[in-house]
């Protein structure tokens, strides 16, 4: 009978156990951090949860047994803003009216001013991308002052269409960045490519470049929308008293001096508030670190 050699034993690299110590460090350190940052968000939800008198006789960091939302229908229909007591939805839908045509218009710009200059250079296009460029560095409070004189003379001083220029204004430098390195990251065979089949200026852009945009422009929409929805200033100084957006209706509540401070109201209205960006981070989040490293190779 011929000799059968016997089956070989399992070759390769040795498989690692799971807790290395390198790994526990580096779990630990990443819990430690996310525990840091997401204990204020537990200790505003339980708080949203409970009833004044808890609030007043017990630990702030222990949450209730009777959970109520009688403070988010409060924060939300009937908190006192300064002289009005209709809760922060008049806010939230000055704060969408706000938002929504300030990052449609900003990023359409940008988008089409960052493809011209990554891929149509024109005359003193590099020195106008260098005024561009600087211009991100340019403090916000050197531009109010001009800026209310501006809104003052075109007659919209204190109105929403004031807000939405000023935001579209500041957002157009930072967003053209973005768009103009995102393209001229993509190959440029696809660019001579178009050229040769005859393609032209909007027909590249909207049929090549715009498809192929999807990370650069959810990651415009995710850092245009939190930086209005969350902006306080341009608010308070552009909008006037009836147009004030969320940010500046939730200062008003949390400051106000009328009867005791209601704990849980505030703590709702603050949640309210932060519930726009952060459902858009968390439904396009995926896109965002995509877009910002794709437009950071080149350029």
């Amino acid at each position: 009978m011929a000799n059968i050699p016997l089956a070989e034993g399992p070759s390769g690299a040795k498989p690692k156990p799971f807790f290395t110590a390198p790994r526990v460090i580096v779990y630990t350190v990443l819990i430690t951090c996310a525990a840091f940052f997401l204990f204020p968000l537990y200790v505003m939800i339980i708080t949203s949860l409970k009833n004044i008198q808890e609030i007043q006789s017990g630990n702030i960091f222990i949450p209730t047994f009777s959970p109520t939302l009688d403070a988010w229908a409060k924060a939300w229909d009937s908190a006192c803003t300064g002289l009005y007591c209709e809760g922060i939805k008049v806010g939230l839908w000055n704060s969408i009216k706000i938002t929504a045509p300030s990052t449609v218009v900003s990023i359409a710009v940008a988008s089409v001013t960052g493809y011209s200059l990554a891929n149509w250079p024109f005359k003193f296009s590099e020195g106008f991308f260098a005024v561009l460029l600087l211009s991100n560095f340019i403090p916000y409070i050197v531009m109010i002052y001009p800026l209310v004189i501006i809104t003052r003379e075109m007659g919209i001083y204190s109105t929403l269409p004031a807000v939405i220029l000023v935001h579209t204004i500041f957002g157009l430098p930072v967003q053209t960045l973005l768009f103009r390195n995102y393209f001229a990251s993509l190959p440029l065979e696809l660019f001579k490519a178009a050229r040769v089949d005859g393609a032209g200026y909007w027909g590249i852009f909207f049929r090549i470049f715009v498809p192929m945009a999807t990370p650069i422009f959810t990651v415009s929409i995710i850092l245009q929308v939190t930086g209005i929805w969350n902006d306080f200033l341009f608010g308070v100084i552009f909008a006037g008293p009836t147009n004030y957006p969320m940010t500046v209706q939730l200062n008003n509540i949390v400051n106000s001096a009328t009867g005791g401070k209601a704990y849980n109201v505030d703590m709702a209205a603050t949640i309210l508030t932060g519930l726009v960006p952060l459902t858009i981070y968390f439904v396009s989040g995926k896109y965002f670190v995509r877009g910002i490293a794709a437009g950071a190779v080149k350029g």
